[in-house]
């Protein structure tokens, strides 16, 4: 190379590598940010929970309430060592009935589960994906894999996401989902707009507000009340966030998303309850956001106050998105749980737990480290 010496070679070839590594960490970021302002505001325009061009919680909340003496470095540091297991999460061997059950569901990690209710299946919150964050090479990324493919799926009846968050709104898996499989994608008002950025087509996606219900196979699938915010770029709380209340003929379940805990429960649980089934958050929680994440022992209090029966822990042990050791929610929930006498169910990633045939208490997330 003429004119060029050795010692500058170096620092370009360096160059190159970070423009090409800035470049794979930034593709696609326009779509997986989903749709913008202009596009979620007229449908979000239909909610009284939406002014001033944004969507509140009931109750007064804030997405960062201090709450810690410790810094946010000192607390990275702490969870190097325990953020993670020393062993490899199992994988149960997951294997779908041919009919649905009256009350089951399994869990494919983090808060995606795929529920059925009265001979029905209902698939929330799934994410398939690698990492959770609009790129596939930064963010948190997963602490074990996906039990199966989505192809591998059996047919459901709807597809249920609770808010626009990466850890439950994935682009990938959505625009998946939208060629495998044919029923429709029940979503908290706004997000519509995202699925519509990801050509789903407007015949599939029924949007509801809080209080809002339609009926699918069957089904009654009530949006409820969460406390939580939105957002998948520098602006939030354009969509809306919501829980789920699903109700059969014989049978409901309860779907909590993501939320921190709210007296609303007990309101919900008076009017759509009691539930034979309840899938609540119990990670990423911290003092610093206390509003609108729940710790185990809130998830406990929030179970109760729904009338459930048997609680099946979500939102764990898949990405890491807070400082707590990896399996803390879990210690923490049975011990709460116990102490009041509620049944708990927690299955490895891929399992699938049948209410109507007893709850086994296996406690593989202590065999780990």
């Amino acid at each position: 190379m003429v004119g060029v010496s050795s010692k500058s070679i170096v620092p370009i070839a360096l160059g190159v590598a970070a423009a090409a590594w800035l470049t794979r960490a930034a593709w696609g970021l326009p779509t997986q940010l989903g749709a913008g302002t202009a596009k979620i505001a007229p449908y979000a325009a239909n909610s009284s929970r939406y002014r001033d061009r944004r969507f509140h919680n009931t109750e007064p909340s804030s997405s960062f309430t201090g709450g810690s003496d410790e810094s946010i470095l000192t607390s990275f540091r702490k969870r190097r060592a325990l953020g993670k297991p020393q062993r490899p999460v199992p994988i149960a061997p997951t294997i779908a009935p041919a009919d649905a059950g009256e009350t089951a569901v399994t869990w494919y990690g983090h808060s995606s589960v795929l529920i059925e209710l009265d001979g029905r299946r209902i698939l929330a919150d799934p994410v398939w994906s690698n990492r959770v964050s609009p790129s596939r090479t930064l963010g948190p990324a997963r602490l074990h894999p996906t039990p199966l493919p989505l192809r591998a799926l059996p047919a459901v009846d709807a597809i249920v996401i609770s808010h626009d968050h990466y850890d439950h709104l994935d682009k990938a898996t959505i625009q998946q989902l939208a060629s495998l499989q044919d029923a429709p994608f029940v979503v908290p008002i706004g997000i519509g707009a995202h699925l519509r950025r990801w050509r789903v087509p407007e015949s599939r996606i029924v949007e509801l507000d809080w209080d809002e219900q339609t009926e699918i196979a069957g089904l009654t699938v009530t949006c409820t009340e969460a406390r939580h915010f939105s957002g998948r770029g520098l602006k939030r709380d354009l969509t809306q966030w919501a829980s789920w209340a699903f109700a059969g003929p014989q049978h409901r379940v309860f779907f909590g998303g993501d939320t921190g805990y709210t007296a609303k429960f007990t309101e919900i649980g008076e009017k759509y309850g009691p539930f034979d089934l309840t899938l609540l958050p119990v990670g990423a929680y911290d003092p610093r956001w206390a509003d609108i994440h729940m710790n185990p022992e809130e998830a406990v209090r929030a179970h109760l106050d729904l009338r459930g029966n048997v609680f099946v822990p979500v939102h764990w042990a898949t990405f890491n998105l807070a400082f707590h050791p990896w399996s803390e929610p879990i210690v923490r929930l049975k011990a709460a749980a116990e102490e009041v006498g509620v049944t708990t169910a927690v299955p490895m990633p891929g399992q699938r737990i049948d209410v109507a045939h007893g709850v086994a208490d296996d406690r593989w997330w202590a065999r780990l480290g």
